[in-house]
């Protein structure tokens, strides 16, 4: 019974060495992608106001959710509490995002953007429409179909296998 669950599991994910090149390209393409024009537009803008990678990122995730705790920030991005902190000090002290104490639980600060850091996030993210907006009108309406149908299958295994499902 092992040997056909197996050979099941073999001819449906192939063979380890045919996903590990698979994985291979997968990262290559990723790396890719991330170093296109569209995110070189993105982070220009971002350095020209000293702005981290990770700042952006905690940036854009307060963005999504106001009021957010660090703790969530750091559990988000698999971080470390000093680690945030440490970005949110950045962030404070450009004035782009804000700690306050929790209303009822003094161990834990809540994070929430300024109106200066919620005019940037806007225009990043403009710059990141417009870019992929770009990208996408370069492709077939069937290839943008699959690409996303492929991402968002990719997204939900890798969702599965981080919480142990796999």
């Amino acid at each position: 019974m092992t040997n056909r669950m197996t050979n099941r599991t073999r001819s449906r994910n192939g063979t380890r060495a045919g996903r590990t090149a698979e994985a291979q390209r997968l990262l290559d393409l990723l790396n890719a992608l991330g170093s296109t024009t569209f995110r070189q537009l993105l982070w220009q803008k971002a350095s020209e106001l000293d702005l981290t990678y990770a700042q952006s990122q905690v940036l854009f995730h307060v963005a999504e959710h106001p009021d957010c705790h660090m703790g969530e920030v750091a559990k988000a991005f698999g971080v470390t509490l000093p680690a945030v902190t440490h970005i949110v000090d950045r962030l404070e002290q450009k004035h782009l995002l804000t700690r306050a104490d929790h209303p009822t639980d003094r161990r834990v600060y809540v994070l929430d953007l300024t109106r200066h850091g919620k005019a940037l996030v806007e225009e990043l993210q403009e710059i990141r429409l417009s870019a992929m907006e770009d990208v996408l009108a370069c492709m077939t309406e069937a290839d943008r179909r699959r690409v996303i149908s492929g991402l968002e299958t990719l997204v939900e295994a890798a969702t599965q296998v981080s919480r142990g499902d796999s």
